[in-house]
């Protein structure tokens, strides 16, 4: 048996162990059934199940999921459709995702893998300052894949963003009205509005 502070108390009857857990108003908890004998623990098992619990909330906490986003093109791509999935990589290396870029032929294309594999060059050297070839283009049946990471990982993504959030002033009410347009006095009144001088 081990006592509340983890000193070994040695080889108790269960009868007595269960006798000291009431005396120090503590749990009597097997931690090790399959050690001989087997090992129990004098302990508060509600703060222990508590205590716990928050470790693994706080490991999930510092845990950052990295997430792996698919962009899908043809070999014979039209260049507005090129701007757009370009520009979709690029969205997703500036949130610290992963880019699985996959090209994908049909017919007399699989013939021609070295459109594929310029067009994927292209793409990485278009996105080069935000992201790296993380796994150079290889054939894959099909498809030519490759991988393309960013150079910031996520959590540094987070911090950077939230950081830009909270320099950000937000003018006030008062200042927002003092910086307001006032009307000319030259301006002509509205419709309808009393106008005063010589009649």
């Amino acid at each position: 048996m081990v006592g509340p502070n983890g000193e070994q108390v040695g080889i108790v009857r269960v009868e007595d162990a269960l006798r000291l857990a009431e005396e120090a108003n503590l749990d009597l908890v097997e931690v090790a059934p399959m050690a001989k004998p087997p090992v129990a623990k004098l302990m508060d098992f509600g703060k222990f199940k508590y205590e716990a619990a928050m470790k693994a909330r706080e490991a999930r906490k510092n845990q950052v999921n990295t997430v792996i986003k698919e962009i899908k093109l043809r070999p014979k791509i039209d260049p507005h459709d090129y701007g757009t999935k370009k520009g979709h990589v690029e969205r997703f290396l500036k949130a610290g995702d992963k880019v699985k870029v996959t090209i994908m032929f049909r017919g007399r294309e699989q013939s021609r893998p070295e459109l594929g594999f310029r067009l994927l060059q292209r793409l990485a050297s278009d996105v080069e300052e935000l992201g790296f070839v993380e796994s150079q283009p290889k054939q894959d049946g099909r498809n030519m894949i490759m991988v393309i990471g960013p150079h910031r990982k996520k959590s540094e993504t987070k911090a950077h963003t939230a950081g830009q959030g909270q320099n950000r002033s937000v003018p006030s009410p008062r200042a927002a009205a003092a910086a307001a347009p006032r009307p000319a006095a030259s301006e002509p009144a509205a419709d309808g509005a009393a106008v005063s001088g010589p009649a």
